[in-house]
């Protein structure tokens, strides 16, 4: 059973539901970026099923009825994986796995799977194996269906429980484990970071799969590895630029998502700390994205969140090559002219005049006004670097440059 369950698993159901706090609209959009999430991660989006309802089922998360349906759409069409769109409790896990009969993965899940698969150096994968195990340990029940039948019962009593409590006590144990291990990488990149002296910093920051590792690639040349999919870039990558005359390191950050897991958020600590400690911050905005007004509003919630909402900003919109607008047809009078039908210069003029920072619009991938975004950085560095300096240091960069 469970080889039929791992040779079925490529294909996936996507499950949301519609709340008076996630309308159609917001449902679509999550489900979609859901989509996005599975296939980053290996999967097949064969059908997606959405219920309307006040609150989730606290027992199924979906209704009875609801659930009934998507297990007959799974049994009929062999389907491996239902994977939800909210983070799951543990007892709608296991009601809904016993109901199901397939594997089930919940949104936090996903991406912590995804994170697993992108870990390259020994912080990563710390920071992804911690948020993990304490995913994990509130769910490890599910992990023992074998021992259903010793839950209860004269003579029953005892070894399920036994022995599940022994599996968390090893779980907190590598938890405890894993801290600490986080605890000394923490102090090696704060030694690392202390040792670049007193350099202007530039942090990349934006929702993930915005094109920051593209523009990082062409503004220091280097060969940060970059993929149209979620969370390409994991392990954040420092590099030296020189523009003009002033040299400062930019960071490629991990990208933010809309229901980010609480876990990832505190074992990424270190890899956060990067944008903390930048001096200047390039939040990279993908404006060909329907949606990227909310993706600004949730980088910006997160960047409130580790308290830093208020450091210098220059605002990078990516992806002008791929932005298209709707047009109204001249004889159309019922349409009202929306967001929608913003055209590129609508945009800029919006931006500017509702933002006190700096604005830019370029394509990272075609090299589109490079030039631009290189004079503004360089005006934003230059006032940290002249506040930074000594005078005299500055005016040496001048004449250098000469």
């Amino acid at each position: 059973m469970i080889d039929q369950k791992e040779a079925k698993s490529e294909k996936a159901v996507l499950i949301g539901i519609i709340t008076q706090q996630q309308d159609e609209t917001k449902s679509e959009e999550y489900l979609d970026e859901l989509e996005f999430l599975t296939t980053t991660a290996g999967g097949v989006t064969v059908k997606r099923f959405v219920q309307k309802m006040e609150r989730p089922n606290p027992k199924t998360f979906l209704g009875t009825g609801k659930l009934d349906e998507v297990r007959d759409y799974i049994q009929a069409h062999h389907i491996g994986t239902a994977i939800f769109d909210d983070e799951l409790s543990p007892a709608q896990l296991r009601n809904i796995e016993k109901i199901l009969d397939c594997k089930i993965l919940d949104r936090t899940n996903l991406i912590l799977d995804i994170f697993a698969q992108r870990a390259q150096t020994s912080s990563a994968k710390t920071q992804v194996e911690l948020a993990q195990s304490e995913y994990l340990l509130p769910r490890l029940t599910r992990l023992w269906t074998h021992l259903d039948k010793q839950k209860g019962g004269i003579g029953m009593r005892g070894p399920g429980e036994t022995e599940i409590e022994t599996d968390r006590r090893i779980i907190r144990d590598k938890i405890a484990i894993l801290k600490k291990r986080l605890k000394t990488i923490d102090k090696q990149m704060a030694v690392q970071r202390k040792n670049r002296g007193k350099m202007v910093r530039v942090a990349l920051v934006g929702y993930t799969n915005v094109g920051k590792s593209t523009l990082m690639n062409v503004i220091s040349k280097s060969d940060v590895f970059a993929e149209n999919k979620l969370f390409a870039t994991l392990d954040t990558t420092v590099r030296k630029v020189v523009i003009k005359n002033i040299p400062f390191l930019m960071t490629d950050t991990v990208g933010f998502i809309r229901k980010l897991p609480t876990q990832l958020v505190e074992s990424f600590k270190s890899t956060l700390d990067e944008v903390r400690e930048a001096d200047l911050l390039l939040h990279v905005v993908d404006i060909s994205h329907p949606n990227f007004e909310d993706h600004i509003a949730s980088v910006n919630t997160i960047l409130d969140d580790i308290k830093c909402a208020d450091k210098p900003t220059l605002m990078v919109f990516n992806k002008i090559d791929a932005y298209s607008h709707e047009t109204i047809d001249e004889d159309d009078l019922v349409t009202e002219r929306g967001k929608e039908h913003y055209t590129l210069q609508d945009w800029k003029k919006t931006w500017m005049n509702d933002y006190d920072v700096e604005s830019i619009f370029i394509s990272a991938l075609n090299k589109e006004n490079l030039e631009d975004f290189k004079e503004k950085t360089y005006e934003e560095v230059k006032k940290i670097h002249i506040q930074r300096f000594p005078y005299n240091d500055f005016l040496y960069y001048e004449y250098k440059e000469e």
